[in-house]
C-alpha cells in the first residue's frame, strides 16, 4: 500500500507547517493551546519519539467536564496519533537537523566561469578583443598580474565571505566541473534546466512557451509552509514564461508584459515609472538596478521563504563585445549579492537561517573572440559555476578535485536547503549537490 502523504496546508507559523483547518477559538488558535501546539510540532519534527510526551499533554478530563470537550480533547489525542504515521520520520529529522528556514537563488546570465575564477582577462582590456577604450584606467581597476587577486577585486563579496564562508565550485584548473546537460548551451534550456532539474530536449529555442515542467519555486509553493512565501524577480522577459508563471501561482515581478494569468509582484509606483519611461539598452532586458530595487521590496514586504532572483546584463553587453561594461555588470552583480546577505543578516526572520545558492544559465567562449557567444558550437560554453553560503554549508571555501556537478542539481539543492524532497515529487530531476548540505 502507497504511504498516506498529508495534505497541503495554508498556515504558516514560524517557518513551520501545521493545519489551518482549526476553527477559530480551538486550541489551535487560541493561547490555551500553546502546549498542544509545541507537541504537535515536536512530533513532526522528530519522527513521533515525542508522542508520550503529547499523550500526556492530552489528558482525559474530569468526569464532571462536559462530554464533548472530552470528546474534541480525545479527538485531538486520536488526530495525533495519524500525524505520527503520516510524518515521514526521515524528513522530519533532517528538517530538524538543518537551520536553513529561507532560500535565495540568484543567477546572472552568462557570467563566464573564466572571470570568477581567474579575474579579468588582460587580453580582453583592449580595443581590439574587449573595445575597451581607456585600457590603463580599466587594467588599473579589475585586473592584477596575480588571478587570485585580479578575481578578488573584480568579485569582493563571492571571495572575501563566500570563500571564507561557503563554497564556490567550477574551478576546472583545480579539478571541479559545473556543467550544462542540455547540451543546448543558451538561455531557455539553461533556466530549465537549474530551475526544474530537467535537461529537456524538447526545449530547443528562445521562444515565449509555457514551459511544461515544474519548477522548484512553483513545487514549493504547493508545499506546507511555503504558500505564499515564494517569489520571483526577474529580467529577461522570457522568464515569466520559463517560470510558468499562470500555473506556478506565486508573485513574478518584470518590468517586461507576462503571461495572462500570471499573479504580478506589486512595487513602489515609482519603480514602475522609472522602468516604463527610463532608457532601455535592449528589447528583452531591462538595466539590473531595477532588478536590484526590485528584489529588497520583495524582501522587505513579502518576505518570502523562497525567492528567485535573476540578473541579466553580463550576458548583453558581452554579446555586444563591449569589456568593460561586461566587467562593471558582473562587479555589480557581486555588489548585489554583498548587500543582500548584509540586508538579510539584518533581519531577525532571515539572520543565520538564509542560504544563497549563485550560478549561471550557461558558460560562454573563450577568449580573444569567442568569449563574445555561447552556444553548442563552442563546447567551452557548457562550463558553469556555482556558489552556496548558509548555516548549513560547510566553510570549504574553493573545491578542488571535486565530483562533476551537473546544472540540473541546483534545483534539488534549493529544495534540500530547507529540508524537501524534489527529487522524490519530480524522480526525473537530479539530486543535489550534496556536500553543500552538510552531510
Amino acid at each position: 500500500m502507497a504511504p498516506i502523504r498529508p495534505r497541503q496546508s495554508e498556515n504558516k507559523t514560524n517557518g513551520n507547517a501545521m493545519s489551518s483547518r482549526f476553527p477559530e477559538g480551538s486550541p489551535r488558535s487560541g493561547s490555551s493551546g500553546d502546549g498542544l501546539q509545541d507537541a504537535l510540532l515536536g512530533v513532526r519534527l522528530t519522527g513521533g519519539r515525542r508522542f508520550p510526551t503529547l499523550c500526556a499533554a492530552v489528558k482525559t478530563p474530569p468526569v464532571s467536564r462536559r462530554a464533548d470537550r472530552f470528546l474534541r480533547h480525545l479527538g485531538l489525542c486520536v488526530g495525533a496519533l495519524i500525524l505520527v504515521g503520516l510524518v515521514p520520520p526521515a524528513r522530519a529529522r533532517e528538517q530538524a537537523r538543518l537551520r536553513t528556514r529561507n532560500v535565495i537563488l540568484v543567477t546572472t546570465d552568462g557570467l563566464r566561469q573564466e572571470e570568477v575564477f581567474q579575474g579579468a582577462e588582460e587580453i580582453l582590456i583592449s580595443r581590439q578583443y574587449g573595445n575597451v577604450g581607456k585600457t590603463n584606467e580599466l587594467k588599473a581597476e579589475f585586473w592584477r598580474p596575480d588571478p587570485r587577486q585580479s578575481r578578488e577585486v573584480l568579485f569582493p563579496f563571492l571571495w572575501g565571505t563566500v570563500a571564507k564562508q561557503g563554497q564556490l565550485l567550477g574551478n576546472r584548473r583545480l579539478g571541479s566541473e559545473v556543467r550544462v546537460t542540455n547540451g543546448r548551451n543558451f538561455s531557455y534550456p539553461g533556466y530549465n534546466e537549474f530551475l526544474t532539474g530537467i535537461a529537456d530536449p524538447r526545449i530547443d529555442s528562445n521562444d515565449k512557451v509555457l514551459n511544461a515542467n515544474t519548477n522548484v519555486f512553483e513545487w514549493l509553493q504547493g508545499r506546507p509552509g511555503y504558500r505564499g512565501r515564494v517569489a520571483a524577480v526577474v529580467n529577461w522577459d522570457v522568464l515569466p514564461w520559463i517560470l510558468n508563471g499562470p500555473r506556478a501561482g506565486f508573485p513574478i515581478w518584470s518590468g517586461f508584459e507576462v503571461p495572462p494569468g500570471t499573479r504580478r509582484m506589486p512595487v513602489p509606483r515609482a519603480l514602475d515609472e522609472m522602468v516604463e519611461h527610463g532608457s532601455h539598452v535592449w528589447s528583452g532586458v531591462l538595466l539590473d538596478t531595477f532588478v536590484r530595487h526590485a528584489a529588497f521590496h520583495a524582501i522587505d514586504t513579502l518576505k518570502p521563504r523562497a525567492l528567485y532572483v535573476s540578473y541579466g546584463e553580463t550576458d548583453d553587453w558581452a554579446h555586444e563585445g563591449h569589456y568593460e561594461r561586461y566587467l562593471r555588470s558582473a562587479h555589480a552583480f557581486d555588489r548585489f549579492l554583498g548587500d543582500l546577505w548584509k540586508r538579510v543578516q539584518s533581519l531577525p526572520q532571515y539572520r543565520d537561517k538564509t542560504s544563497l545558492v549563485i550560478t549561471a544559465d550557461h558558460g560562454r567562449g573563450p577568449a580573444p573572440v569567442a568569449w563574445k557567444n555561447h552556444g553548442r558550437e563552442i563546447s567551452d560554453s557548457a562550463y558553469l559555476w556555482m556558489a552556496v553560503i548558509g548555516p548549513d554549508t560547510p566553510a570549504l571555501g574553493e573545491r578542488r578535485d571535486h565530483p562533476l556537478v551537473r546544472q540540473s542539481q541546483v534545483a534539488a539543492t534549493v529544495a534540500a536547503l530547507l529540508g524537501e524532497d524534489f527529487v522524490g515529487a519530480s524522480p526525473r530531476s537530479a539530486p543535489a549537490v550534496v556536500e553543500v548540505l552538510g552531510r
